[in-house]
């Protein structure tokens, strides 16, 4: 490369970086708050048409594709060569509040209060997504030409059933460097994420007046023995922890039984959330769950039981070594944030599924914290954060997609 190329390689990076502003990126943010998208019931629709509309004014193509009715994944793309991709994967559904009382303001009006975006989705992930919008268009208007595209893909339905992520990996595997996904992370460059998944037990048994309970078949009763086993076996997952995302879990969530004190209960529910390790194959969870339950013998108190798994969504393991690991989390560190540790996520994401069904390598890094101020009242995100990230994710495409001295 010539003296020339060199500086003139310099001079669209800081052009890049100069066009990344607060005044820029957070009306983006708020716009994207203000939009309901709670999940459930699925409202990502009005989300997905202010992400659509704002990359249309930034000079960016998008588009929208419907899942389901009204529930619509959402892609914007920024041209480049013919060469591999980048591709940074968001959703655009969020949590619901809950009740309004715990909140200090509007969970929709997206506030801003000491320097933080306050709002339901703020962290998780709309600031992400208008950090990532931004970068793209600072890109575009600097005039940087880039060896192959970026793409931006939002996806509906994550945080409940992942509808959007397996219509998207169902298409044929893009040409792609890899992927950022944009959760939040303190910014931190997430290399492993445990998966997740839900199991609903049902436990039958007979009715009978609880004056003569041994007429019936307690169904809460055996569903008690079933939640008993559960937690033996979180117990004994602990044991058996990943270097990085810890050890898998079991959390009873919900258990649903019986209409009346004055009866004895014929049916009783148990929701379950069991997070995956790295590569731990759903169906392998399945069969422990059957083994378990059949050690309990339950028929023998004259009950009977199913196990159903309504959604499931793998974790992922990136090696640190991979190339792409290393110039993500250098773009990062770059941008301002410092040199950090890979790091591991008890959280798990859409990336699972494309590390999976594409094999390319994935990353999680975003603006605000996962523990912290996602799902909970008054969620919010530091300003300075969210540029922050728009700044990285800039590097991220210069360094990948238009190699050279920045």
């Amino acid at each position: 490369m010539t003296g020339g190329e060199v500086t003139a390689r310099t001079a669209a990076g800081q052009r890049v970086l100069a066009l990344l502003t607060a005044e820029r990126l957070v009306p983006l943010a708020q716009e994207l708050v203000r939009a309901p998208g709670a999940n459930p019931p699925g409202e990502e629709a009005a989300t997905a048409q202010v992400l659509a509309g704002l990359a249309g004014g930034l000079g960016l193509t998008a588009e929208v594709q419907e899942v389901e009715p009204g529930r619509p994944n959402v892609g914007v793309r920024l041209d480049g060569g013919d060469g591999p991709g980048l591709l940074f994967l968001g959703h655009t559904d969020v949590v619901p509040p809950g009740p309004l009382e715990d909140w200090t303001v509007d969970p929709y009006a997206a506030t801003l209060a000491d320097g933080r975006l306050v709002g339901r989705g703020s962290a998780d992930m709309k600031g992400g997504l208008a950090a990532v919008l931004l970068a793209m268009a600072a890109v575009r208007e600097a005039g940087v030409r880039l060896t192959g595209p970026v793409l931006l893909d939002a996806l509906c339905d994550e945080e409940q059933n992942g509808i959007g992520i397996r219509r998207y990996v169902e298409q044929a595997a893009p040409d792609l460097l890899g992927c950022v996904v944009a959760e939040p992370t303190d910014l931190a460059t997430v290399v492993a994420a445990r998966g997740a998944s839900y199991l609903h037990v049902e436990v039958r048994g007979v009715a009978a007046h609880a004056g003569r309970p041994a007429d019936g078949r307690n169904a809460i009763s055996g569903a008690a023995l079933v939640v008993a086993d559960l937690d033996r076996w979180h117990e004994e997952l602990a044991a058996r922890a990943h270097p990085l995302v810890g050890p898998a879990t079991v959390n009873v969530g919900v258990i649903q039984g019986g209409t009346s004190g004055s009866a004895v209960p014929d049916l009783c529910r148990v929701e379950v959330d069991r997070r995956l390790l790295p590569g731990e194959p759903m169906d392998a969870v399945v069969d422990a769950v059957r083994e378990r339950l059949t050690a309990l013998d339950l028929e023998a108190r004259g009950l009977s039981w199913s196990v159903s798994s309504p959604m499931d969504m793998p974790g992922f393991e990136t090696a640190p070594e991979e190339p792409f690991v290393r110039t993500v989390d250098a773009a990062m560190s770059g941008a301002g944030r410092g040199p950090v540790p890979l790091q591991g996520w008890t959280a798990a994401c859409d990336g699972g599924f494309v590390a999976q069904a594409w094999g390319i390598p994935v990353v999680v890094q975003g603006p605000g914290s996962v523990n912290e101020q996602a799902h909970r009242p008054d969620e919010s995100v530091a300003v300075d954060d969210l540029l922050l990230a728009a700044r990285g994710y800039a590097r991220t495409v210069l360094h990948l997609l238009a190699p050279g001295p920045r």
